[in-house]
């Protein structure tokens, strides 16, 4: 599934502070400062092309290469991000625990400053259990959804495989992670 930038984010706007993933940012922050955090999430091919929203879905920059880049929000653990059309989608399904649909094609996104602790096995745990699988140290890394489940299958869930691994195997929000230095 692909939306469209202004749908997409409308729907990932509303979401985010539906649920309170993200919240309001507590200190205000300078447009260009927002911009520059948000960017920080792509190589520097992606991002001088891509747009940058706030977490509100105000668009802080048009772009023309069909990412949208998110700075990180000044709560503890919320990592800058730029996102294709179908990760955009699939973000939007998981903020509002929606059904996803996958993309039609190979999608991307990019975390080069890391993400928040989470877990590896549930897409919805806030904290660490005994079987969640938590992690607390993810690295910069890119992220690839498929158009079928069944191609993450020859992947290990391993995050510490030294490689490309699946998170949340087993659900619809499965991914490959795949770390970068």
């Amino acid at each position: 599934m692909k939306c469209s930038i202004p749908s997409c984010l409308s729907l990932l706007g509303i979401g985010l502070f539906t649920v309170g993933l993200m919240a309001t940012p507590a200190q205000a922050q300078s447009k260009d400062d927002l911009i520059k955090n948000a960017l920080s999430a792509a190589p520097e091919t992606i991002a001088m092309h891509a747009t940058v929203a706030d977490h509100q879905g105000n668009v802080l920059r048009e772009g023309s290469n069909g990412y949208v880049c998110l700075p990180d929000d000044p709560r503890p653990g919320n990592s800058p991000m730029c996102l294709d059309s179908g990760w955009l989608a699939w973000a939007d399904a998981w903020i509002n625990k929606k059904p996803v649909a996958l993309p039609d094609q190979i999608s991307f996104a990019y975390m080069l400053e890391g993400d928040a602790p989470t877990s590896n096995t549930d897409p919805y745990a806030t904290e660490a259990t005994a079987d969640n699988e938590w992690l607390d140290d993810i690295g910069p890394h890119l992220m690839v959804l498929v158009p079928d489940l069944k191609l993450l299958e020859g992947f290990p869930s391993d995050p510490e495989y030294g490689g490309p691994y699946v998170m949340w195997r087993g659900t619809d929000f499965a991914h490959l992670m795949i770390p970068v230095e």
